[in-house]
């Protein structure tokens, strides 16, 4: 390899700071609550998707696994505390979604090393699709095997996408800003 392409990989001081910063955030995300009737609305995803523009794919996502992974060893960052029977939780997949969504918007944000608002939508709105994907099957996966009360498909609908999808739009529009003056900001 050469050793620009290593020099690539390494993290430097300045990333793992970032990095945990970023794991910090989405922790306290989770209880920085918006009250709002029947859908629990919190800034999770803000962080999430700020760590995939800011850290880029692979660290954005680490950060965010990172995050998971303390919940599931038992610390209280989730929104309903934290252990390993968290996974039996209904909204786990959304944080299994997170990760996954945070290395999409990484990754399509990062192509081109493109500041553009557009560009930065486009990759928070993809995210966004993965969360609700991993949230939406995993939600239905848990309620008819383990909790034995399956979801019709307009239960899903209207739970997992028409309800929070106002809030979590903002939240995508407001992280795509704050990302292309951050990334201004850098590059000045």
């Amino acid at each position: 390899m050469h050793s620009s392409a290593l020099s690539s990989r390494r993290w430097e001081t300045k990333d793992l700071v970032l990095f945990a910063f970023f794991t910090t955030l989405i922790a306290i995300g989770a209880f920085i609550r918006i009250p709002v009737p029947v859908c629990p609305f919190t800034l999770q995803l803000l962080f999430t998707t700020l760590a995939g523009l800011l850290l880029g794919a692979r660290r954005g996502a680490a950060s965010v696994a990172v995050y998971v992974a303390l919940g599931l060893i038992g610390l209280p960052v989730f929104t309903s505390g934290g252990g390993p029977s968290y996974i039996f939780q209904p909204t786990f997949g959304y944080l299994l979604g997170f990760i996954g969504g945070a290395f999409l918007t990484g990754f399509i944000a990062r192509q081109e090393n493109q500041t553009s608002l557009k560009r930065l939508l486009a990759a928070n709105f993809a995210g966004l699709a993965v969360v609700y994907i991993c949230g939406a099957a995993y939600l239905a996966l848990i309620n008819a095997i383990y909790l034995g009360t399956p979801l019709g498909f307009w239960s899903l609908f209207l739970y997992c996408f028409l309800l929070p999808i106002p809030g979590d739009a903002f939240l995508c529009i407001s992280a795509a800003f704050l990302a292309r003056r951050v990334r201004q900001a850098r590059l000045a």
